[in-house]
C-alpha cells in the first residue's frame, strides 16, 4: 500500500477510511511541522495529507523526492507553494465545498457579536460586574436592515450573502476580482473593495489567500469605511494589514472587528486582543464534527482517486 503521512490528527472516521487504503503514519502532534520535517517527509511518503501551516515552501522539494500528492486538508492552499510542487512533479488537492455553510456561519457569529457587544457582555459577566439591566447598557449596533459589502464572491461570499440578505433583511454590495453573473441574491458588484467599504455597514472579507491578495485590505480600504462599520475577516491572516486593522481601531476610524485569522497566526496582537470592541476567535471556521469529517472524507477521496490512475476530484 501507498505510504502516507497524515500531519494532524483528524477525526476517527478519516482516519480509518485512509487506513483502509494506505500504509498511514499519523503525526499526532497539533503544531504544525517544521522546514526541515516537511523535506524529509517529501522523500519518505508517497502522499502526504498537510493542513494550514504546514508551510511547503519551495525549499521542501529538494533532495531525492518519492512524494507524488499533497493532499491538503482545506479549501486555503497558500501555505503550499503549488508551483514548485507541480515543478517537481506532485499533484495538489483541497477539499472546497465542505467548508463554505460553516465558514459562512462563522462570519454570522462574528457580525453579530462584535455589532452587539455579545464578548464584552458575557466577559463583564464571568468577571462579576454585572450590576443588572439598564436602559442604556452595551448598546450595539442593529444589523437588520443595513448594508454588507462582501469581498470576494465565491462559494463561502456567496453563502454569507444569502445568510445576510434573507435572514437580516440585509442590502449587499461586493467586490470580486472577476465578474459575478449570479450572486444568488440581488447584489451590486462595485469595482474596488474600497468603494465597497465605502457603502458598507459591516464588511466581510472572504478573499482566498493568493500573492494577487496579499494587504488587499488596507489602511485605504480601513480609510474608506464609516466610523460606525464594523470589519469581519473569515478568510486568511496575509489578506488583511494588520497594523492598518490596530491603527483604524485604535483611532476610532471604524468601530469594531470580528476575526477568527490573524496575519502571523497563532500569534495575536496584544493591542487586538486589550481591545473591548474587537471579538477574537481561534480559526473556528470550520470546526464542527461534521464539517471537519467532510473535509477529510474529500481528502482522502483525492487519495484514493490519485492511486487508482482517475482524475483528482478536486485538483489545485
Amino acid at each position: 500500500m501507498p505510504r502516507l503521512l497524515i500531519t494532524r490528527r483528524l477525526p476517527d472516521p478519516v482516519l480509518k477510511a485512509a487506513r483502509a487504503r494506505f500504509d498511514v503514519t499519523l503525526r499526532d502532534d497539533t503544531t504544525p511541522m517544521s522546514a526541515d520535517e516537511l523535506a524529509e517527509a517529501m522523500t519518505q511518503y508517497d502522499a502526504i495529507l498537510p493542513t494550514l501551516g504546514d508551510r511547503l515552501s519551495e525549499d521542501a522539494f529538494r533532495g531525492e523526492i518519492r512524494c507524488r500528492l499533497l493532499a491538503n486538508f482545506g479549501v486555503g492552499y497558500n501555505h503550499i507553494d503549488v508551483a514548485a510542487a507541480k515543478a517537481a512533479g506532485i499533484a495538489v488537492s483541497n477539499t472546497p465545498g465542505a467548508v463554505t455553510d460553516a465558514t459562512a456561519d462563522i462570519a454570522m457569529t462574528l457580525m453579530l457579536m462584535t455589532c452587539r457587544r455579545a464578548g464584552e457582555g458575557e466577559r463583564m459577566l464571568r468577571a462579576g460586574h454585572w450590576g443588572g439591566w439598564h436602559p442604556t447598557q452595551l448598546l450595539g449596533q442593529h444589523v437588520s436592515g443595513k448594508t454588507v459589502g462582501i469581498l470576494g464572491m465565491g462559494r463561502i461570499g456567496k453563502a454569507i450573502a444569502r445568510r445576510c440578505h434573507f435572514g437580516f433583511g440585509m442590502d449587499v454590495v461586493f467586490h470580486n476580482r472577476s465578474q459575478v453573473q449570479d450572486a444568488g441574491v440581488p447584489a451590486r458588484q462595485l469595482a474596488t473593495p474600497a468603494e465597497v467599504a465605502g457603502q458598507a455597514d459591516v464588511l466581510i472579507a472572504a478573499l482566498p489567500a493568493t500573492p494577487e491578495t496579499w494587504h488587499m485590505i488596507n489602511a485605504d480600504v480601513f480609510a474608506a469605511m464609516k466610523p460606525t462599520a464594523v470589519f469581519v475577516n473569515i478568510a486568511r491572516g496575509d489578506i488583511v494589514d494588520e497594523a492598518a486593522l490596530i491603527a483604524a481601531l485604535k483611532a476610532g476610524a471604524i468601530a469594531g472587528a470580528g476575526l477568527d485569522v490573524y496575519e502571523f497566526e497563532p500569534e495575536v496582537p496584544e493591542a487586538l486582543t486589550a481591545m473591548e470592541n474587537v471579538t477574537l476567535l481561534p480559526h473556528l471556521g470550520t470546526a464542527t464534527e461534521e464539517v471537519r469529517t467532510a473535509m477529510g472524507m474529500m481528502a482522502v477521496d483525492n487519495l484514493v482517486a490519485f492511486f487508482d490512475g482517475r482524475d483528482l476530484p478536486n485538483p489545485v
